[in-house]
């Protein structure tokens, strides 16, 4: 297992780049970041991330440039200089190199591509070094308000890519790697965010796995399914959804726990329903502390004999 230290001065390097990414970063700046030489700091970030500090930054401010690209109306020069990229010429080289297509014509019909998500190190430590699970005895304080609305998704299909062997978002990643959250990130026609989700027995084939990474898209969906993903159909169906307070972002798992208590111990028949967990997906949004943890659990009314 890797030192508390070595971990937080990689997150101290991340956090860096995410503050300043559209202005230029030395390895010194870094270093001042993590309170290590430069070459330490070069050393332990390639060990942890599994990329060099600036092939990190490179595919970052590419994914970044990527999603303005899909999103706004604007020059493929300004994303470049915005990007900290010296030229027009050597942005496009880099785009084609990373994504296979010309930012030009990505702009003009965007297909799904490898968006380069940046993981924080610390999380996957956390995780491990709690063995999945947050610290009891720090887990003790009053419960904090848990937020919980009714919604209904229409019908809608589903682009999704399975693993083999996996109940959670650490096993998924383990099993089938960290890159399928970005390629879902770049679909532009989804409905909502890329979601992890639990599937009921009759959306699993035989030898997949129960959890899930996927992005729900209109039911008329006639676009590009990336290779090694599959498409399925949603119905209609009702969600319980909970939202827990906001959080620092190094207390998820106690947040993500604080939720998950709350809905088992939630009576939905008090409200005229009942868990439906056959029927539809349970799925979770990426964890953001600005928002709290949000996870949503499928439910089907009651039906009430009338008696005369």
């Amino acid at each position: 297992m890797e030192s508390w230290e070595k971990i937080k001065a990689v997150q101290n390097m991340q956090d860096y780049i995410n503050l300043h990414i559209n202005e230029p970063i030395s390895l010194y700046s870094l270093s001042q970041a993590a309170g290590y030489s430069p070459w330490h700091c070069a050393k332990i970030f390639k060990e942890l991330i599994g990329k060099a500090p600036f092939e990190y930054i490179r595919s970052l401010r590419l994914s970044q440039a990527a999603l303005q690209l899909r999103d706004e109306k604007v020059k493929v020069i300004d994303v470049a200089f915005d990007f900290v990229f010296d030229s027009h010429e050597g942005f496009t080289r880099a785009f084609a190199k990373e994504f296979g297509i010309t930012p030009h014509k990505y702009s003009k019909a965007p297909p799904p591509i490898n968006l380069f998500k940046a993981y924080p190190i610390k999380d996957y430590y956390q995780y491990l070094l709690s063995g999945g699970k947050t610290n009891e005895t720090e887990n003790k304080h009053t419960p904090s308000t848990v937020f919980v609305q009714l919604v209904e998704r229409p019908k809608r299909k589903l682009i999704l890519k399975r693993g083999r062997n996996a109940d959670d978002y650490f096993e998924y990643c383990i099993d089938i790697g960290y890159d399928v959250w970005g390629l879902l990130c770049s679909i532009k026609e989804a409905l909502y965010e890329p979601v992890g989700m639990w599937l009921p027995r009759k959306l699993r084939p035989e030898g997949s796995s129960l959890y899930v990474q996927g992005v729900e898209v209109p039911v008329d969906y006639a676009g590009i399914i990336p290779e090694g993903f599959e498409i399925i159909e949603l119905p209609p169906c009702k969600m319980m959804v909970f939202q827990g307070p906001p959080f620092e972002d190094e207390k998820y798992l106690e947040a993500i726990k604080e939720v998950t208590e709350a809905f088992k111990s939630y009576n939905p028949r008090l409200y005229g329903f009942d868990w439906a967990d056959e029927a539809s997906p349970r799925f979770q949004l990426e964890p953001q502390g600005y928002r709290g943890y949000i996870e949503a659990r499928p439910v089907r009314q009651i039906q009430y004999t009338a008696f005369v």
